[in-house]
């Protein structure tokens, strides 16, 4: 989720939220405050027909009119000393109307001078009370539609604009690539803030282009000049190792510095293949058929390894086919093939499958292997491996992933590594 919705929608929730907590507020502020002036105005009716009854006696016996309806009736003075003045809402059938119309009613009693007591009943309409609510309601609710809808709008253009720079800041982010040069960045804005963001995101991606190109060059610089050094020092033991004076013993020494100088250019080698794969110097590409490929590689590999009788399985449903450079495609096969029968066991079984989007290699093993270490530098699957640099399988996930595919690990009993697109 981007950050101005997901901010927006926040103040949009907020903003939902005590509106409609203010409208409801607001609603039953507006009926108290119109319940409380009905309730004043019928003490003051009260007051008024307390003393009117007071002076004539005569109107006891009145009843009231249709907007005002009243009704005096005498109590005991045991009722008329626990008497409690109430209000409340309550309905009077109009005849004239035939129907039954809402009224507010307060009850109170009062003395005459001739010590009878009477329990006052007035009841006055609230027909007008109702329809003023419904228009306060009506009022609300468009003013709070409306200021709804102002705010929210208000708010997204507000935000829309303040992360505008974030914006063009992340776009220019997409455009910055490893071991390219730093595109410029135009993005002005009055924010301090995203100001120094725009600041550091340039000097970071400077730095960045500029340790990686070292270190290309490092790297590629130290293998280059390696090579020369390892070929004269394997040359002079060659010619050393013709000597007929080297006992049996001296022999046996100039074969294992032999041995380990050839690892140290195989070594040599798949450090600069590694480098340059992730340097993206590999840019030719080609439609690469993978079927084809194992075709070519495996019948050698095979050979080399027929001491360790592999039972050879393999199934072809569909072609897999990528784009990718020859080369490295070759590489990546080789490697996967290599790894699945250096590191089978003896008379163990070799499973290939190929179908339009996987190639699944599977191969006999012990015990399971650390999936999050497999595909690191130098990861030996067995120890006892002395030839083995460790680079192999980094070397087919660096060329995988340059190339949009995944390579994968995985236990069934088996060793499982399953390249698909």
């Amino acid at each position: 989720m981007k950050l101005l919705h997901y901010t927006f929608g926040k103040l949009s929730l907020f903003l939902f939220l005590f509106m409609s907590v203010w409208g409801v507020f607001f609603y039953f502020a507006i009926l108290e405050e119109v319940v409380d002036e009905t309730d004043d105005s019928l003490e003051n009716q009260r007051e008024m027909l307390v003393n009117a009854a007071l002076n004539d006696p005569g109107v006891l016996d009145t009843s009231g009119n249709l907007v005002t309806l009243y009704k005096f009736r005498p109590i005991s003075e045991e009722a008329a000393l626990n008497y409690d003045e109430v209000y409340y809402d309550s309905t009077v059938y109009i005849q004239t109307e035939d129907e039954h119309e809402p009224v507010r009613v307060m009850k109170s009693c009062f003395m005459m001078p001739n010590g009878q007591y009477y329990e006052l009943e007035i009841m006055t309409s609230t027909l007008e009370r109702e329809d003023m609510i419904e228009a306060i309601l009506g009022y609300l609710l468009a003013l709070y539609g409306i200021l709804l809808i102002s705010i929210t709008l208000v708010t997204r253009l507000v935000l829309k604009r303040s992360f505008e720079p974030l914006e063009k800041l992340l776009n220019w982010l997409d455009r910055v690539q490893p071991g390219k040069e730093v595109p410029p960045l135009e993005n002005e804005t009055k924010i301090k803030e995203f100001n120094k963001l725009n600041t550091a995101a340039v000097a970071l991606s400077i730095r960045s282009y500029k340790a990686h190109t070292e270190q290309k060059q490092f790297i590629e610089n130290a293998s280059h000049e390696l090579q020369t050094p390892l070929a004269i020092v394997r040359g002079k033991i060659e010619l050393l190792a013709e000597s007929e004076s080297l006992t049996e013993e001296q022999m046996k020494e100039l074969d294992d510095i032999y041995s380990t100088l050839g690892r140290a250019v195989k070594l040599n080698r798949s450090l600069l293949l590694l480098s340059r794969i992730e340097n993206n110097q590999y840019t030719e590409k080609e439609e690469v058929t993978l079927n084809r490929l194992v075709d070519d590689i495996l019948p050698d590999l095979m050979y080399v390894y027929e001491g360790k009788n592999i039972k050879l399985t393999r199934k072809d449903d569909a072609t897999f086919v990528f784009n990718c450079n020859g080369s490295l495609a070759q590489v990546l096969v080789t490697n996967l093939l290599k790894n699945a029968l250096v590191h089978n066991k003896q008379e163990g079984e070799l499973h290939i499958h190929i179908d339009e989007r996987h190639f699944i290699l599977k191969n006999s093993g012990r015990e399971p292997l650390d999936e999050e270490k497999i595909f690191q530098r130098f990861y030996h699957i067995q120890t006892e491996k002395k030839d083995s640099t460790g680079l192999g399988l980094a070397i087919a996930k660096s060329i995988a992933t340059s190339y949009n595919l995944d390579l994968s690990y995985s236990w069934d009993g088996m060793h499982t590594f399953i390249l698909r697109k």
